[in-house]
């Protein structure tokens, strides 16, 4: 490559490029290879415009004329720069003259350029609006396919809890430990009746959804032949309008998950509190019947405090007439202390003397009377009364 530059050079000593210096050869080089790429993308893009637009229009006929040139052009000018810089023997004026001509005859102006590039911006305006409504309609499916899923795990998680409760444990004979039939057998009548009643609960409502389709198309029918349809404008307002009460939803949900977090910390608080008011009214309950505790053994230390009194007040009267006997009291001489306990010995001795003279006596009293009852039995024979007042 070095060598066919060294040798072009060489044989054409009149080239303007060897008047240019290393660094302005190089972006000249760089230069030319930014428009090399601005011209790939526009060919592309003139490619993807001819592609998508259809012969029959006139006024994009023209420009579909217009183009098959300009790509020609994109294409044999980077062709004819190429050949130049890798050493073309051919004269460079001569090159010059032929590219200026195909400039002219083949390249688009700029009024035809902006009509293709906002025709490719509103192309692509629409496919990213198409792509983005069949994302949201994947996503709608995926989500409605997410809920039906999630609606079924908890009912399948609630058939398993009562499959659980009604046939595992309550089923379950514990002598056999064998489940009862009966109980089975209803479990599933029960859950069929159930099943059925749902079908006839979605065949009516679908019943009714259809015919509310109906009256929507036959109402949608009568707008349109009294030329109340809506435009695209309409419908681009009511977007404008979804979108915007979609926002103010989005700040709704905001506040309501705000209000959600203040409620469930306000909960929190209020559970804390909930907790100190029950501990302190168990303390003020225990506190309530200590005091009444208090307050009966303060009646009754009152009353026993008054007993006492009373008491102390009859003690201190005995006390007092005690030392008033203490005080009166005198000493008998000793003489007369004998002579007393020698009369309480002999009082006791007659006591007892008279003690046994009465038992004696009553001794003998029992015996004359057993001895009188025989006499009057035997004295009364026929009389019955009389036995019975003996016996």
């Amino acid at each position: 490559m070095a060598e066919s530059v060294t040798s072009s050079i060489t044989e054409n000593p009149d080239d303007p490029l060897l008047d240019l210096s290393d660094e302005q050869l190089s972006n000249l080089l760089e230069d030319t290879l930014h428009g090399n790429e601005v011209l790939a993308g526009e060919t592309q893009m003139f490619e993807k415009f001819l592609k998508r637009v259809e012969p029959k229009d006139a006024a994009l006929g023209a420009i579909v004329g217009g183009l098959q040139p300009n790509i020609l052009s994109a294409s044999t000018t980077p062709s004819h720069s190429t050949h130049d810089l890798s050493g073309s023997r051919m004269p460079r004026k001569r090159s010059k003259s032929r590219s200026s001509t195909t400039e002219r005859t083949l390249k688009l102006n700029a009024e035809q350029k902006c009509d293709i590039a906002q025709r490719e911006i509103e192309e692509l305006k629409e496919e990213i609006e198409r792509l983005e409504e069949e994302s949201e309609k994947v996503l709608d499916h995926f989500k409605a396919v997410m809920e039906e899923a999630d609606t079924r795990l908890t009912e399948i998680k609630k058939d398993y809890y009562e499959f659980e409760r009604d046939i595992m444990k309550g089923a379950l004979n514990q002598q056999t430990g064998k489940f009862i039939a009966e109980k089975v057998i209803r479990y599933l009548e029960d859950k069929l009746r159930s099943r059925d009643t749902l079908i006839e609960k979605l065949r009516l409502k679908n019943a009714t959804l259809k015919v509310q389709k109906k009256k929507l198309i036959m109402q949608l029918k009568q707008k349109e032949e009294m030329g109340e349809v809506l435009h695209e404008v309409d419908f681009n307002q009511l977007k404008i309008e979804n979108q915007q009460y979609i926002e103010k939803i989005d700040e709704r949900n905001q506040d309501l998950l705000r209000l959600k977090l203040m409620a469930g910390n306000t909960l929190q608080i209020l559970n804390s509190y909930k907790k100190k008011l029950m501990t302190l009214t168990m303390e003020s309950e225990r506190l309530k019947s200590e005091i009444a505790s208090r307050h009966e053994l303060l009646a009754r230390i009152d009353t026993e405090t008054k007993i006492v009194e009373r008491q102390r007040g009859k003690a201190e009267r005995i006390n007092r007439r005690l030392r008033q006997q203490i005080g009166a009291f005198h000493v008998p001489d000793v003489m007369e202390y004998v002579t007393e306990k020698a009369e309480l010995y002999e009082l006791k001795k007659n006591v007892r003397s008279w003690e046994r003279k009465v038992e004696i006596v009553e001794m003998a009293l029992k015996t004359n009377r057993k001895a009188w009852q025989k006499i009057k039995l035997v004295s009364q024979p026929s009389n019955p009364w009389a036995m019975a007042t003996a016996n």
